[in-house]
């Protein structure tokens, strides 16, 4: 059967398409007191890291309703300024990952930016991770698996999960899709896609056709490829579920519709492999990461019910809601038991919790 997209309508029964919203608020007030106490002196989340977890810190707490001006808040935007390099970036001195630190300080400071206050640093930043695309800047042309995208930094190879922090940063600040820079990022994403057409020759989505991971995305064609789920038995990448989500939200954000055939095959992808009990071709490996990438790309999408590959219809932001409430520790933070990408960290991993929870409350 395939996979119906339902939007919200006047005809969709309100009890399929509510979530708890006083659990979400209670869980987010919990986890909002969480994150105050690990709040750093010198107003740093997990400073040995670098900036990026303060970044993210301070977008959860703002958007999951703290005042800009809160202390938690003030301190970790000074702390975050401290970062901030001549060259417009935020970043921690020979950062090997500006790209991504500036990226999410961007939507940080966009977060927090309603007067206006944090217009110069914003516009830094933006100028900044542009800078560091792959184009012809880097003697990269439009036929080279790494055109458009973004990697960690300035010698990384570009990646998908780079890219979308990019996109939905420049977004974000109201760049238009139809910027140079969302569109060159357009082009990278389509071949991180295992969909044969006319915007992906690369021989990944070739090898791939008619398998499994048809319509899935994985996390670069460029230098050789990479899939952190590993190759799949054509030769092929296999796709997964958080880099599905990063393009399916990055395809949005860059101006594609749901009639478009990648959107159709993404989301075809996603209906066989609907979870929120683990991230698809994962298991729990970066599972916090995909809880917040699919709460955003659903919430972009327009979507109140999602109806899978059985024909299903599931009301995701009830039932990610409530696995992710039920993941809470006592203390009101998260943490995942498989250290993967960092989210045996607290602080990263309840600022990825707040802000998938605000995207499931009801709209």
């Amino acid at each position: 059967m395939p996979l119906v997209l339902v939007l919200a309508s006047t005809g969709l029964p309100t009890a399929a398409r509510a979530a708890d919203a006083p659990a979400i608020r209670a869980a987010i007030a919990k986890a909002t007191a969480f994150l105050e106490k690990r709040q750093g002196a010198d107003g740093s989340f997990s400073a040995e890291v670098g900036p990026a977890v303060t970044a993210l810190a301070v977008n959860a707490l703002v958007r999951s309703g703290s005042p800009v001006d809160a202390p938690a808040v003030q301190k970790g935007l000074a702390h975050l300024l401290t970062f901030k390099r001549s060259d417009g970036g935020i970043y921690a001195p020979e950062s090997p990952v500006s790209n991504y630190e500036s990226a999410i300080a961007m939507v940080a400071l966009a977060a927090c930016n309603a007067d206006g206050r944090y217009d110069k640093e914003i516009k830094g930043c933006e100028a900044y991770v542009k800078g560091l695309q792959w184009d012809e800047g880097e003697g990269k042309g439009k036929a080279d698996p790494a055109f458009g995208g973004a990697g960690y930094g300035r010698k990384g190879r570009p990646d998908l999960s780079n890219t979308q922090f990019m996109i939905e940063a420049l977004r974000t600040i109201g760049v238009s899709e139809n910027d140079p820079a969302i569109q060159k990022a357009l082009v990278f994403v389509s071949r991180t896609q295992n969909l044969v057409g006319p915007e992906n020759t690369t021989p990944f989505a070739e090898q791939n056709t008619n398998s499994a991971d048809e319509g899935g995305f994985y996390y670069t064609p460029a230098a050789g490829g990479e899939s952190q789920a590993g190759g799949s038995p054509e030769g092929g990448l296999r796709s997964y579920g958080s880099m599905t989500y990063a393009g399916l939200k990055s395809m949005i954000f860059a101006g594609l519709t749901k009639d478009d055939y990648r959107v159709k095959a993404a989301l075809k992808w996603l209906g066989r492999h609907y979870s929120f009990k683990e991230n698809p071709g994962m298991g729990q490996a970066g599972i916090y990461y995909y809880f917040h990438t699919a709460a955003k790309s659903l919430d972009v999408l327009g979507a109140e019910t999602f109806t899978d590959a059985a024909g299903k219809e599931h009301a995701w932001r009830t039932e990610l809601s409530d696995e992710i409430i039920a993941r809470q520790k006592p203390d009101g933070s998260w943490v995942n038991a498989n250290e993967r990408w960092m989210e045996d960290n607290p602080n990263l991993v309840t600022s990825y919790a707040l802000l998938a929870l605000t995207y499931c409350l009801p709209k």
